[in-house]
């Protein structure tokens, strides 16, 4: 890493990178998503990872799929897992399975039989107990590789929004969440199953999110206002990947 990528201790459950402008931070993002995969593959055979929505996300999944970086992991042994997905079809625009799928993760030598979408229609509770079921069939460890997250401009991660019932879950993988500020029902993994991740990486990037970030990462922890301060421990630190316009407020 060069200087401006040098992890920052930041707390005792979070470390920050700041490795540039937007470009250079994706740039990084990719670079530290196929270390992560390569070095799963050397140590299991195998890589697997929870894919989070947003438009972060997305232009890292764009960038992956890029000619350049598709010869740097064997696709063929990632398992596609996804962290959240809204209560719509597969192939509805609001999806996160659709979006990761068109930004990249379709044109990859993935095999059918490694991908894992959510299913955000009919009963979201059965439905969350059969995706915590096939995590454990697929993962026997019950631990992701990589489960990568964004947060939203009122402090949620995955589809764990304030004030929801999903915060406070314990023993469980995945769960369907009730959340009432958007008039739906979501599915979620539980803090439980993010924080026993090998790497929990949050995206961050652009001025818009400099605010908000400043307020979870220096207030004391409210986790019914802000959810993303229950990601990461003493013992499995999150990452923060920001960019400069995100840290701006942080005086690091």
């Amino acid at each position: 890493m060069s200087s401006n990528e040098t992890i920052i201790k930041f707390d005792d459950k979070r470390n920050i990178v700041i490795p540039g402008d937007e470009k250079q931070t994706i740039a990084f993002c990719v670079d530290h998503f196929i270390k992560i995969a390569n070095e799963a593959i050397k140590d299991h055979g195998f890589f697997t990872v929870a894919l989070s929505g947003g438009s972060t996300p997305k232009a890292i999944f764009n960038k992956l799929s890029e000619k350049e970086n598709t010869q740097k992991i064997d696709f063929s042994k990632v398992l596609l897992f996804w962290s959240d997905e809204r209560s719509v079809a597969s192939d509805d625009s609001e999806s996160n399975y659709k979006m990761a799928m068109d930004a990249g993760f379709k044109s990859l030598s993935i095999p059918e039989d490694h991908i894992f979408p959510m299913d955000g229609t009919g009963d979201l509770d059965f439905n969350a107990k059969a995706y915590e079921a096939l995590i454990e069939s697929a993962i026997p460890s019950k631990k992701f590789d990589l489960v990568m997250l964004g947060m939203g401009d009122d402090g949620h991660t995955a589809s764990l929004f304030p004030d929801t019932k999903a915060l406070q879950v314990k023993n469980r993988l995945v769960v369907a969440n009730e959340v009432p500020q958007k008039s739906t029902s979501r599915l979620t993994l539980t803090f439980d199953c993010i924080n026993q991740a090998k790497h929990i990486v949050i995206y961050l990037i652009g001025k818009n999110k400099a605010d908000k970030i400043k307020q979870v990462l220096t207030s004391p922890e409210k986790l019914n206002e802000f959810p993303i301060q229950g990601v990461g421990k003493k013992d499995n630190k999150a990452l923060f990947i920001l960019d400069k316009d995100a840290a701006l407020k942080l005086n690091l």
